[in-house]
C-alpha cells in the first residue's frame, strides 16, 4: 500500500522530512477496525510529532496523521460495532502507526460512523478538533448540559482556531453558558460571532477592563488555546473564585499557586489520553463523535473545513505541514485519496 512517512525528524524544508513509501496491508486483530483511508487533514500535533520524534522502536519509518475519514474493509474478531462497508471518521491514536496510508488500523471504540451529509474531504476536518472541544468542556471542565438561566459563562481564548471553533458553538448550542470568545483582527471577530459566541474581546490586550465594559467582570469557565503562559496572569484575574480553567497547548510553565486564591483549579485535555491509555471510558470517543455526526447532519454543528490540497502524497503534505508551520493556515487542511 502507498503511504508517506520519514525516518528522522528533519524541518519541513529537508527533501527527506516527508516521503513516499510501500508498505504492507496491515492485518486487523481485536477490536481494530481496517480502513481504507479516503482523506486525511493535518494538525499542529503532526507538524509537532514530525519535528520531535523519529520511527519506533524497530520501525524503519514513522507514518503520521491522526483525523481521517473512510471506509472501513474488515474488522478484527473482537469487533461489535461496525462492519465492512461503514463509512467512518476519527483521529487515530498517537502511540499507532498514522493515517497517511491507504488503509489503518484503528480501535473502534474511537471511531464515529461519518456524518451523511459530508463527502469525505470534508469529514476528515472535523474529528480531532471536535473531540477535544467536547473532552475540554464537559469532560474536563465539567459543563453541564442543558440551558440553565444560571449556568454562567466561558471565556474561549483563541476562539477562531480549529479547537475554539467547535467549542464556541458546542457552548452556545448545548449549554446555557455565556459565551465569550477573543480574536484580534475584524475578519476572526466575525467567524466568531457567526459560530454563536455572544461576545468577542481582543487577546492582544488586557482581559480585565474588555471584560467589565461587556457586564461580565468574570468567567466560572476559562479555556486557554494559545499561548497560554502568555495569557495566564491576565486569565486568573478575570477567572471567576472556584472558577476552572482548561488548556490544551504546551507552555513551559504554569504556577499553580496563583490559583489557590481563588481556590479555582486547571484542568489539562489531551484527546490522545483515552487511546494511549486504553481507559476503561475509550467508547466514550466512540459515542461523542456519533453524536457530533448527528449534529453535524441536522445543521447544529458547521464545518472548519478551509482547503482541499490534493492528493495524500509527500509532496502536497511538505505543502501542509509547511503552511501551518508558518501560522498563516486558514481552516482545516485536508488532502483527499491517494
Amino acid at each position: 500500500m502507498k503511504a508517506v512517512g520519514y525516518k528522522k525528524p528533519l524541518p519541513i524544508t529537508d527533501p527527506d522530512a516527508l516521503l513516499d513509501i510501500e508498505l504492507p496491508v496491515p492485518v486487523p486483530e481485536g477490536r481494530d477496525l481496517l480502513v481504507e483511508v479516503k482523506a486525511v487533514s493535518v494538525n499542529p500535533v503532526d507538524t509537532k510529532v514530525r519535528s520531535r520524534s523519529g520511527p519506533d522502536q524497530g520501525d524503519e519509518y514513522k507514518i503520521l496523521g491522526y483525523d481521517a475519514s473512510g471506509v472501513v474493509k474488515t474488522v478484527g474478531p473482537n469487533v461489535t460495532l461496525f462492519k465492512p462497508g461503514d463509512e467512518v471518521w476519527y483521529a487515530g491514536s498517537i502511540v499507532r502507526s498514522g493515517t497517511n496510508a491507504e488503509f489503518h488500523l484503528v480501535d473502534e471504540r474511537i471511531v464515529g460512523l461519518k456524518p451523511t451529509s459530508f463527502d469525505f474531504s470534508h469529514a476528515a476536518a472535523l474529528p480531532l478538533t471536535s473531540i477535544t472541544a467536547w473532552e475540554l468542556l464537559f469532560d474536563r471542565l465539567g459543563v453541564q448540559f442543558g440551558k440553565p438561566i444560571d449556568a454562567g459563562s466561558i471565556l474561549i481564548i483563541g476562539g477562531a482556531g480549529g479547537v475554539g471553533s467547535i467549542l464556541t458553538q458546542l457552548a452556545r448550542k448545548l449549554t446555557g453558558l455565556t459565551v465569550i470568545s477573543t480574536s484580534s483582527r475584524p475578519e476572526t471577530t466575525n467567524w466568531c460571532l457567526e459560530l454563536g459566541a455572544h461576545f468577542v474581546v481582543d487577546h492582544t490586550k488586557p482581559f480585565a477592563p474588555q471584560m467589565k465594559s461587556i457586564g461580565i467582570p468574570e468567567a466560572e469557565y476559562i479555556a486557554c488555546l494559545t499561548a497560554s503562559d502568555i495569557h495566564y496572569p491576565g486569565i486568573i484575574e478575570v477567572l471567576a473564585p472556584q472558577g476552572k480553567i482548561g488548556i490544551i497547548d504546551d507552555p513551559k510553565t504554569l504556577d499553580a499557586k496563583l490559583l489557590k486564591p481563588k481556590a479555582a483549579s486547571i484542568h489539562w485535555e489531551l484527546m490522545f489520553v483515552r487511546s494511549r491509555f486504553q481507559t476503561k471510558d475509550m467508547i466514550a470517543q466512540h459515542n461523542l463523535l456519533n453524536e457530533v455526526s448527528k449534529m453535524v447532519d441536522d445543521g447544529i454543528l458547521r464545518t472548519t473545513f478551509g482547503i482541499d490540497m490534493g492528493a495524500i502524497n509527500a509532496t502536497n503534505l511538505k505543502k501542509a505541514h509547511a503552511l501551518i508551520e508558518s501560522g498563516r493556515a486558514k481552516g482545516k487542511i485536508v488532502l483527499t485519496g491517494f
